[in-house]
């Protein structure tokens, strides 16, 4: 009986398929990946928007996180890597056992083990989910509803991430037609960058004043969370050979080569055109570099890196800075507010597109796959498989992106965007709290009857004309009560009278 016990301990403890290193490296980087959205966008939004959207910023990141693990262990891991039960998507089904969770990893769709417990596997395949909501969150800012958003996390992760996570990884049609994407440039950034677009259209747009005047109140804070998401990709693509093998040591390096050209050739941009660099404009030559590189990370050599990253470095700026400025489309009708359409969908586009063309034999066989690379081998059929790849997630996403957003508007009948009220407050009318508290009274740290006080408070001195502190209100910042700018764009100090007409205008959509 003895005998029996210690040979059951020892094949849960130690079992023959386990290889602690490969284990203790999986875990590492899906910690790593975890970082770069808690805390990692949640600065990095919180200061990069207003200082009245700051709270509501990071909490769409946080809310995000953590609704996705209870529906990922519940029903959604299985759809994204379970057994076949359409060429798109798995069965679902609970993994919350001990007899599911202690097991060696298999994706059996894929035909493929690892030699890790599957536990580390739901894991690290849940950051991967969970940070794809946070990037779509980043086009709905300062004017979804966090009522909209918390109905929204779910059927997205559902119906639209669990879809393209099966269909290119777990074992799907795309997987089978042979698309690359290492790391999610499709699954990903592609996914999140459509959602952005299409969700951004059907929300609608911010206040006038807030397109207008978008100021950052934080870069540093913002910076970090720029820093955390750029150290913490070398676990997002470091981790995809399920194994810490020569072919992570690849992609990490291949991941910090293209995101460091990428910021270069994005700074050296905005130099030669606007005449100064600029520390925002080179976090998202960062970011688009290290959305360009993940669906290539181990597939390609060094000097494919580069390639990648002078391309990203070029392309989304133009789409950015160009078409995004001039285009009636972005101008008027789509208001992304942190530009995730360029730095994921075009970069995530452009990235699996050059991986068809840089994908080298070498770099695809030491990731495990039989495919002869692209079209530098030879290979000139990858080149459209991977535009295969991209047309279906993007009009995936279009249509279901779409159909939530209608589902929650007309069937669950709650508003997508926000009242006019939390519109024109921020946090404070949202959640009953303030980014920035200086003062000892803490009465406005957490969400009470006073604190509801001072918001109505605070609005009607809006709807009369004045700031907060009682004085004049022109229309720049609602929070704040110095310079201001008229309706026709004449900088005005704080204290003038203002007419009735610019008062309408502040309250405007």
């Amino acid at each position: 009986m003895a005998q029996n016990v210690t040979e059951l301990i020892t094949e849960l403890v130690t079992p023959d398929w386990l290889d602690t290193g490969n284990n203790a490296w999986q875990l590492t980087a899906a910690t790593l990946v975890a970082l770069q959205s808690v805390p990692g966008l949640c600065v990095l939004y919180a200061g990069l928007v207003k200082k009245k959207w700051a709270i509501n910023s990071m909490f769409m990141v946080f809310y995000a996180f953590a609704m996705v693990l209870i529906c990922w262990v519940i029903w959604a891991y299985k759809v994204a890597f379970g057994e076949y039960m359409l060429p798109f998507a798995g069965r679902p089904g609970p993994v919350l056992t001990f007899d599911e969770t202690i097991v060696q990893s298999v994706l059996p769709s894929a035909a493929l083990s690892q030699n890790f417990p599957k536990a580390t596997m739901i894991y690290f395949q849940f950051v991967f989910a969970a940070i794809t909501l946070a990037l779509i969150a980043g086009a709905y800012l300062a004017r979804m509803s966090f009522r909209a958003w918390m109905l929204f996390v779910p059927l997205w992760l559902t119906f639209s991430y669990c879809i393209g996570a099966y269909s290119l990884w777990g074992g799907g049609f795309l997987f089978k037609l042979g698309v690359l994407d290492y790391s999610g440039g499709y699954v990903i950034h592609l996914s999140s960058g459509t959602a952005g677009f299409v969700g951004a259209w059907w929300i609608g747009p911010r206040l006038k004043q807030d397109r207008e005047n978008f100021q950052p109140n934080n870069i540093l804070v913002m910076m970090v969370g720029a820093g955390i998401l750029w150290i913490g990709w070398n676990g997002f693509n470091g981790g995809d050979p399920y194994a810490a093998s020569p072919a992570a040591g690849v992609a990490v390096l291949n991941t910090n080569v293209c995101t460091a050209f990428s910021m270069l050739t994005w700074t050296m941009m905005d130099l030669v055109f606007y005449g100064k660099p600029s520390i925002i404009g080179a976090i998202n030559g960062m970011i688009t570099g290290l959305v360009g590189i993940t669906p290539a990370a181990g597939f390609v050599a060094g000097w494919g890196a580069i390639i990648i990253g002078l391309c990203t470095g070029i392309l989304p700026w133009l789409s950015m800075n160009i078409a995004g400025k001039k285009w009636t489309l972005f101008t008027h009708h789509v208001d992304d507010a942190l530009g995730i359409t360029h730095t994921h969908m075009v970069a995530g586009v452009l990235g699996g597109f050059l991986t068809g063309l840089f994908a080298t034999e070498t770099g695809v066989y030491s990731f495990g796959d039989t495919n002869p690379g692209g079209a530098i081998n030879q290979n000139g059929r990858q080149v459209w498989v991977q535009i295969v790849g991209a047309l279906f997630i993007i009009g995936w996403n279009v249509v279901w992106t779409s159909l939530i957003m209608l589902f929650i508007k007309y069937v669950c009948r709650i508003k997508l965007r926000m009242t006019e009220e939390e519109l024109l407050l921020g946090d404070d009318a949202i959640h009953g709290e303030e980014a920035y508290s200086f003062l000892d009274d803490v009465t406005g740290l957490v969400p009470s009857q006073t604190s509801e006080r001072n918001a109505n408070e605070r609005l009607s001195r809006i709807h009369a004309g004045t700031d907060y502190k009682g004085q004049t209100l022109i229309g720049r910042d609602v929070e704040e009560g110095n310079t201001s700018y008229s309706s026709n764009g004449v900088e005005v100090p704080a204290g003038l009278i203002t007419s009735a007409k610019n008062v309408e205008e502040i309250k405007m959509d």
